[in-house]
């Protein structure tokens, strides 16, 4: 078994940084949710308000990991340019996709999205991390603050979603491939 170093940066990009950073919105709304929702019965504890942050906190980190690794790393690699004559467009998936009129969309939609969109994401959830550690759930006695708190984590949680969805697309049509060869597990039994 081996992998590219470019698939190995595009999958730590796509299912290490943006598939954790997806997975963690479950219990980060739920949470959120419950406590921010005015006349709890029982209000969160000093502890669970201490982990709700480092839980927010660990979800910026993922989702900066994301866009970053995205953006500097795999993106490039995404828009080579090829060599003037190149035929076999394989290995510049922005250029592959863009030459027929049946994939260009994937890169005029997705790749697009992924490109700008995409940033509101890290963006909404620093917002939210920072108001919660900031206002703890104190945010109960504002209606206004609560809702942004909210609104913000879904908006990160939708663009999210979208650009993890383009990103798998693209990834199937158009896959970034080349670098150095990484041997994971060697087929040759020993003696042979």
């Amino acid at each position: 078994m081996e992998i590219s170093f470019r698939d190995l940066m595009t999958v730590l990009h796509g299912m290490g940084f943006g598939a954790l950073f997806m997975l963690a919105f479950s219990g980060a709304l739920a949470e959120l949710y419950r406590m921010s929702t005015p006349g709890v019965p029982a209000p969160a504890s000093a502890r669970e308000q201490s982990l709700l942050k480092l839980y927010l906190s660990a979800m910026v980190i993922l989702a900066w990991a994301a866009v970053f690794s995205g953006a500097y790393v795999v993106y490039p690699w995404y828009r080579a340019v090829p060599p003037a004559g190149t035929t076999d467009l394989a290995e510049y998936p922005k250029f592959l996709l863009t030459s027929s009129p049946h994939t260009t969309g994937w890169h005029n939609i997705g790749m697009e999205w992924k490109e700008h969109v995409a940033w509101l994401a890290p963006i909404a959830m620093t917002m939210v991390a920072y108001v919660f550690a900031k206002y703890g759930p104190a945010i109960t006695q504002s209606r206004q603050i609560r809702s942004a708190v909210l609104a913000f984590a879904l908006v990160a949680f939708v663009a999210t979603g979208i650009a993890g969805a383009f990103g798998a697309f693209l990834n199937k049509y158009a896959p970034v491939r080349g670098g150095a060869t990484i041997q994971i597990i060697s087929t040759e039994q020993e003696g042979e």
